[in-house]
């Protein structure tokens, strides 16, 4: 055998654990741009199609707007207000509403569901009555709170609250009721009381579920804020879309939704990272 063979030295082609992971976080991060890029091409295509049909009269420019009307609309409220005061001023209006609705939502969602999935004679006593109340359209109460609370901020809260109470309610009580029986009965053995198992078992557990509802519930939260607003306020988005409605100005209305659009999209936002730094633990699907 040759000295100059044995002198040339090996290169191992097996990548190592770490050199995988490398490889796939690298390929996730392309992924990601390229998913981004795509999507703003998406956006893009959509808005120059819907600009393009609007000036060519192709669809009724007057009905449907175009995006260049709606983005001149968004930049006349920014720098010059709308006629119920700044736009910032309608958005926090909207968004109190919203947020003190989910807030109470939630915490009664949670509170009642981790109740009834605990006490099963709470449960089978107030099952029939929650099946009722969910059956009726949320959104028809929204009049009705406008008669009981008036035109100020209470009635959008409380379309708000029943519009996310139930679903938080049923994940909440499914997480209850999903809990290991294992952990439940060894926190007994230790001697834990029914009050510290329900605080650090069961509510634990119901976490996940818990969080899985409250992407949903925020938009619902929002719904009622808006669905409020259109049938009566003095300020708001809701209110914004409805004059925009009454003077036919479609610009005006798109432009709501839009600016409605954002604000969902910062609070999902806003949910998810905070959802990944509670559960740091939880491997993800590019884990696996």
């Amino acid at each position: 055998m040759s000295p100059d063979i044995l002198s040339t030295p090996v290169v191992d082609t097996v990548k190592t654990p770490p050199d995988r992971a490398h490889s796939r976080a690298r390929a996730a991060r392309r992924r990601k741009i390229v998913v981004a890029v795509f999507r703003a091409l998406l956006l893009v295509a959509v808005l120059g199609l819907w600009e393009l049909l609007s000036r060519t009269k192709a669809i009724d420019p007057f009905n449907f707007s175009m995006p260049s009307k709606i983005w001149d609309q968004i930049y006349t409220w920014l720098t010059h207000g709308t006629a119920l005061g700044s736009l910032g001023e309608q958005i926090w209006y909207t968004l109190y509403e919203a947020l003190l609705g989910w807030v109470i939502g939630v915490a009664a969602g949670v509170v009642c569901g981790i109740a009834l999935g605990r006490i099963t004679f709470l449960a089978d006593v107030l099952g029939p009555y929650i099946k009722v109340l969910n059956s009726i359209p949320r959104i028809v109460l929204a009049p009705i709170f406008v008669i009981w609370f008036g035109l100020g901020p209470a009635s959008k809260v409380a379309s708000a609250v029943v519009l996310v109470f139930f679903p938080v309610f049923f994940n909440a009580f499914q997480g209850a009721r999903e809990v290991d029986r294992n952990l439940v009965a060894n926190a007994r053995i230790l001697g834990a009381s029914d009050r510290r198992v329900t605080l650090q078992v069961v509510i634990p557990s119901a976490t996940s579920w818990i969080f899985t509802s409250l992407h949903v519930s925020f938009g619902f939260a929002l719904i009622g804020a808006i669905v409020g607003e259109y049938i009566g306020a003095t300020k708001g988005i809701g209110l914004l879309v409805a004059q925009s409605q009454g003077t036919f100005n479609a610009a005006g209305v798109y432009a709501a939704m839009v600016i409605l659009a954002v604000v969902a999209l910062v609070a999902e936002g806003l949910l998810t990272f905070a959802e990944r730094r509670i559960f740091r633990w939880k491997p993800t699907g590019s884990d696996s």
